[in-house]
């Protein structure tokens, strides 16, 4: 069974720091790209990061870049997002997501969800 396990998030200042971690498992990846939807109240979901499972062609949307970094974790499998300089803005639910690399890194591209988290920033 292909799963996407998600872990970290929380709560946190504004300022402050997070990281989330995604465990992929069930298949190979190696032909996705893996990364990171939100979606906040009243919103719509959204874009936040991704990068191929290889670690390449990585990519932010403008409203995180240079506070943001996705990465991957060789050893435990995992595709990890480091959040800093963390703004009330970012108040979301996270999601992990994977969807295959023909298909474009959208909610309607998407293969595979993780379960989401919240992750709260307070000011």
């Amino acid at each position: 069974q292909v799963q996407l396990v998600e872990s970290g998030g929380g709560l946190v200042q504004a300022g402050g720091s997070l990281r989330r971690s995604c465990a992929a498992c069930g298949r190979s990846f190696s032909a996705y790209r893996m990364g990171w939807f939100r979606q906040a109240p009243g919103k719509e979901r959204e874009f936040v990061a991704h990068m191929q499972w290889s670690a390449s062609s990585i990519y932010y949307a403008d409203s995180v870049k240079g506070r943001f970094a996705i990465s991957r974790d060789h050893a435990k499998n995992t595709v990890d997002l480091e959040m800093n300089s963390l703004k009330p803005e970012d108040t979301a639910v996270y999601y992990c997501a994977a969807g295959q690399i023909y298909k474009a890194f959208d909610v309607g591209g998407i293969d595979y969800w993780g379960q989401g988290t919240q992750v709260t920033v307070f000011s």
